[in-house]
């Protein structure tokens, strides 16, 4: 909302103990060993620990509690279906709350990392991610982001992957709606964060080329923590525009009355996912309707909804749920593949159980990890319907979904648009 690395599988050396060890040092206790892809032994660990981290507070917590539900009810499955490595998976949430709150950014982040977890999910911010990945890296966690969209992040580490596609992709489908619509003259109004200013570029970009004049914000954007915009939305009316593009978080609502006070038509705006939500409560009714927005990645289906009810009955938004999810399952069968629950194991085969090595085909932790005890390869295709990892650790290729808001200021599901990424 955000270089090339080569994917080494990792080589498990299983080392029995003997019959005399076991005599003097509990079976428990005597392990495995396993080889590294940089050639150095670890001792086999089994107990996986999902940590994750999650926009509680700040800009983006109206999304928080869809994937909260999502990132447990993924445990809850991995446990049904028998765990990792035979056992359980333990879960540790810590808040991250936005890119504006970096001390929050960096204890949510420490919190985590001193359960000594296996995996982190999260966060959905690219403003976050930025602030916490270098000391992920340090602590050879792997941090699987189920929103980061910023095209900055691709390939930014070794440690880092993504379940939703970069901008680049999002903002082409967003470019396009724009051009096919008829607009000529675009305002935006754009934030100031690493989220806000990538997708506004993209948007740029693929619009100039398209003949579109961007008679505000090409450059311009605001502070996040801005309260009162009056004065942008008297520039964003000065300007004449066609349509305005809205690149916000939770600053959506109060931006949009002050646009609408100074006289902008908002029945001419667009958005993206950072602000696709419902405004049936907080916006007057058919303020929005007729605009349109994208959303990456995948629309949560029915039945998806109501089993993310079963952890959460209050979930109104599900941006990023089906993600969420599927970042957890391929870290369990990342782990499930290589044979130990570290991180490093996990990093080594999260490619591979996402399909870059081919294999069966299964939509199931359960039915993934059958094929797996059955040595064979696999590609887990879930819920968020994205393609293998690239070497950039991006999907491969991931949808793009188009809503547009009806007259109760709700968005519906027009349709969806599948691209590759680069």
């Amino acid at each position: 909302m955000r270089s090339t690395h080569r994917i080494t599988t990792r080589v498990i050396t299983a080392m029995l103990c003997t019959a005399a060890l076991a005599a003097t040092c509990g079976l428990a206790a005597c392990g495995s060993s396993q080889t590294s892809s940089s050639g150095a032994s670890t001792s086999k660990r089994t107990d996986f620990v999902l940590g994750g981290l999650f926009p509680e507070t700040g800009s983006l917590s109206y999304v928080a509690p869809a994937q909260m539900a999502a990132f447990k009810l993924a445990a809850q499955d991995i446990n049904a279906a028998g765990g990792v490595l035979g056992k359980s998976i333990t879960t540790t949430i810590a808040d991250v709350s936005d890119a504006d709150h970096a001390d929050q950014n960096t204890a949510g982040l420490q919190s985590v990392l001193s359960k000594n977890p296996s995996v982190i999910v999260g966060n959905p911010s690219s403003g976050v991610v930025k602030n916490t990945y270098h000391e992920a890296e340090g602590s050879k966690v792997v941090m699987i982001s189920n929103g980061a969209t910023a095209a900055s992040l691709s390939g930014i580490s070794d440690y880092f992957y993504r379940t939703v596609p970069p901008d680049t992709v999002q903002g082409a489908v967003l470019a396009d709606t724009i051009t096919q619509d008829g607009v000529q003259k675009l305002a935006i109004a754009c934030f100031n964060d690493e989220a806000g200013n990538g997708i506004r570029d993209v948007v740029v970009k693929h619009l100039q080329s398209a003949g579109v004049d961007i008679v505000y914000g090409e450059k311009e954007s605001f502070d996040p923590t801005e309260k009162n915009f009056s004065s942008l939305a008297s520039s964003i009316k000065a300007s004449n525009p066609d349509a305005v593009l809205v690149i916000t978080f939770d600053q959506t609502v109060p931006l949009i009355k002050s646009l609408s006070s100074v006289g902008v038509n908002t029945k001419h705006l667009y958005f993206f996912d950072g602000n696709m939500s419902d405004y049936s409560k907080t916006l007057d009714a058919g303020m929005l309707e007729g605009d349109k927005g994208t959303v990456p990645g995948a629309i949560a289906t029915a039945e998806f909804r109501k089993r993310l009810k079963t952890i959460d009955s209050s979930l109104t938004t599900y941006t990023f749920s089906a993600e969420t999810y599927d970042a957890v399952v391929l870290a369990a069968l990342a782990a499930q593949k290589g044979g130990s629950t570290d991180s490093g194991t996990v990093k080594d085969n999260l490619a591979s159980v996402s399909g870059t090595d081919g294999g069966t085909k299964c939509t199931s932790y359960r039915a993934c990890i059958t094929a797996l005890k059955n040595g064979k390869d696999i590609t887990y295709s879930g819920l968020a319907g994205i393609g293998p990892f690239n070497t950039k650790h991006d999907p491969s290729s991931a949808s793009i979904g188009v809503f547009t808001y009806d007259a109760s200021n709700l968005p519906q599901f027009d349709h969806s648009q599948t691209g590759k990424v680069s």
